[in-house]
């Protein structure tokens, strides 16, 4: 029994030591030199190392030194304005315009008086009749406007006598018959009556020396002229 169990031992060992040797490298077994070893000429790139030029491909810059990229200021970025902006600038541009209109309104109307507007003034409001007088010159070249009652729009003859005294204190009806009550009458004029028409179609103002002050008609303008039919004095100063 002993010496079965000794067979078996051995033999197992000699067919390992058998596995062994014929797994061997062919190199090992031409000890003798007689064969060539076999060996590989092919090598490979680390993947690491391919990561990391392609990372240095796609982050690499060339700038050349004269190269001028600007800043921020000189970018030609576009604006926008909000709809408040819009509406604000508008209103300023209308604004513009109506006064510009105006202002050339004004000077078309100074220009058609002679610039009869340029020489109004103020004048004392505590007047005897050369002031009321010396007042009214001053709107020569006004044009004659029906309805008219200031020196912008126009006059007509009852505007034009109500306007001028109105600025003595002195209120006038508005129509021109109804200014022929006003005052006291008298016969020998004096500069600063008012003269009304007998018929009550008219006024004006007596400046003196047998001349008038008034808003004769349509298509004329205030003037001094001759006294040219009978009129009614009235003394309100």
């Amino acid at each position: 029994m002993k010496n079965t169990r000794k067979y078996v031992s051995m033999m197992a060992a000699v067919t390992i030591c058998g596995t062994l040797f014929i797994g061997m490298p062919a190199a090992a077994q031409a000890s003798d030199g007689s064969e060539a070893a076999v060996t590989s000429s092919r090598s490979f790139t680390p993947g690491s190392k391919v990561r990391a030029d392609l990372l240095t491909e796609s982050t690499a810059t060339i700038v050349e030194k004269d190269s001028h990229w600007g800043g921020v200021e000189s970018l030609n970025v576009p604006t926008t304005k909000s709809q408040a902006e819009k509406d604000a600038e508008a209103k300023a541009q209308q604004a513009q315009v109506a006064a510009s209109q105006r202002q050339a309104t004004q000077v078309s109307r100074s220009a058609a008086r002679g610039g009869a507007a340029d020489r109004i003034s103020d004048v004392p409001a505590t007047g005897t009749g050369a002031n009321v007088v010396n007042y009214a010159l001053q709107f020569q070249g006004v044009p004659y406007v029906y309805g008219g009652t200031d020196p912008v729009r126009g006059f007509d003859c009852s505007g034009f006598t109500q306007y001028v005294f109105a600025h003595f204190g002195i209120g006038l009806p508005r129509i021109a018959a109804d200014q022929g009550s006003m005052g006291v009458p008298v016969t020998d004029p004096a500069p600063g009556d008012l003269m009304v028409a007998p018929d009550g179609s008219h006024v004006g103002i007596y400046v003196g020396g047998g001349r008038m002050i008034h808003a004769p008609a349509p298509g004329q303008s205030v003037m001094v002229q001759e006294v040219y039919q009978t009129f009614n004095y009235r003394r309100l100063v």
